[in-house]
């Protein structure tokens, strides 16, 4: 039976991968903070919300790569699943940076 590690506020199961950041490694797309905006301003006078952060539209996608026969598992936004559609896996993760 595998033991649950506390590793800084979290746990870390030996089976599972430690949560990434939302940001996504091809396009470099991350959080942002932009202001609320509510039904019902829209339907009266102006009634701030305050800030709302918004997160990129992140998919965890296995993704094989024929020039180095390897399989990746990454946390990358639907805009870098339509670059790698459109450029290539290999010239898309080598201009990011993630292969060599």
């Amino acid at each position: 039976m595998a033991y649950m590690i506390a590793y800084r506020n979290t746990f870390y199961h030996p089976n599972h991968h430690i949560t990434m950041s939302n940001i996504c490694p091809i396009t470099k797309k991350g959080t942002k903070m932009a202001g609320g905006y509510s039904n019902r301003t829209r339907a009266t006078k102006y009634n701030p919300t305050g800030m709302v952060r918004k997160y990129p539209n992140l998919q965890k996608k296995r993704i094989y790569v024929p020039e180095l026969k390897k399989f990746f598992i990454l946390k990358i936004s639907t805009e870098a699943i339509k670059t790698i559609n459109k450029n290539g896996a290999y010239a898309t993760l080598k201009k990011a940076g993630l292969i060599k």
